[in-house]
């Protein structure tokens, strides 16, 4: 597969921090079902208009104890970004998109999925200077099936993808990447530009608590109830738990990139047994190393306050 070579100085700009007197137009891939994040970061990301211009979300496949494969988890994520929408009186039509029934195969021709071919529709859609942000929460599947389909599209969008652990971790089998790793690593290898959030010793510390859950988020309208239940019904009762809300990262990323702070990095190389290679030769990718959560934290909670009268 070959892939367009970014200039430097063409790279180094689309790496740049996001602007932020501008609305960002983004989409967002989503194992929403997978765990409780998804639902988190998808909300944030729906209330925060003023900088954020959601055009569409992508489901994306998973397999774990919730579904049983990676069909039935992208058909189930699915089903979950409509309930959100529907407490939120957003419409899903033109919007949200099946993605892939099954992860990338190495020798094998991409899945045409529909959120695969709307993301080359979009992208190629896009100004040359003005990017599409494509945020990534899940198995990178759709998104590198649409770059497999249209690789011109790495020269309009950037990927911001919550994916691995860092590059200090002694191995990086996250799930997001351990069970699709040719997709990430196409990722890492095809040039795209590339915002990397690593899991473990970065979004590791954006831990929230039930207390917190039940003071800020419950009560505040149907989403705010549903997004509590779902919570709870994950906790199952157990005392002194807290939880890590991952995929949030990645819009507050968008929404303010100093609570994210980021630095270039080579990107790294992932090898088969899931570990990272260094190269210093490879193109730049940026890399989050860090996550002030009370700011992130503070600018949700009183973004689900103002939708209490869903």
């Amino acid at each position: 597969m070959e892939f367009p070579t970014l200039d430097p100085t063409v790279r180094l700009g689309r790496l740049r921090l996001p602007v932020a007197d501008r609305r960002l137009a983004m989409v967002l891939d989503t194992d929403t079902y997978n765990e409780i994040d998804d639902q988190f970061a998808l909300v944030y990301a729906l209330l925060s208009p003023e900088r954020l211009d959601v055009q569409a979300v992508y489901a994306a496949p998973f397999h774990n104890t919730r579904s049983e494969s990676p069909h039935d988890g992208m058909e189930k994520s699915y089903e979950e970004i409509l309930r959100l929408l529907s407490r939120l009186n957003r419409a899903p039509e033109g919007f949200v998109y099946k993605g892939s029934t099954r992860y990338l195969q190495p020798e094998e021709p991409p899945e045409k999925s529909d959120a695969a071919l709307d993301l080359v529709d979009r992208a190629m859609q896009r100004p040359s200077d003005d990017p599409l942000y494509v945020v990534a929460i899940g198995a990178i599947t759709n998104v590198a099936a649409a770059m497999m389909i249209e690789p011109r599209i790495i020269e309009r969008i950037v990927v911001i993808w919550l994916g691995g652990h860092a590059l200090h971790w002694p191995n990086t089998r996250e799930f997001n990447l351990h069970q699709d790793v040719a997709a990430a690593q196409l990722l890492f290898d095809c040039g795209v530009p590339l915002v990397h959030v690593p899991c473990m010793g970065v979004t590791s510390h954006l831990l929230t608590t039930r207390s917190e859950i039940d003071t800020y988020v419950r009560g505040q309208g149907a989403i705010g109830d549903y997004l509590a239940q779902i919570v709870e019904e994950y906790a199952g009762g157990r005392p002194a738990w807290s939880k890590v809300l991952w995929d949030v990262a990645t819009i507050a990323y968008l929404i303010d990139p100093s609570w994210v702070p980021t630095e270039l990095r080579h990107t790294p190389i992932l090898t088969e047994k899931c570990t990272w290679s260094v190269d210093a030769s490879r193109h730049l990718m940026r890399y989050a190393h860090y996550i002030h959560r009370d700011p992130i934290y503070r600018d949700l909670f009183a973004k689900l306050a103002a939708t209490s009268s869903y």
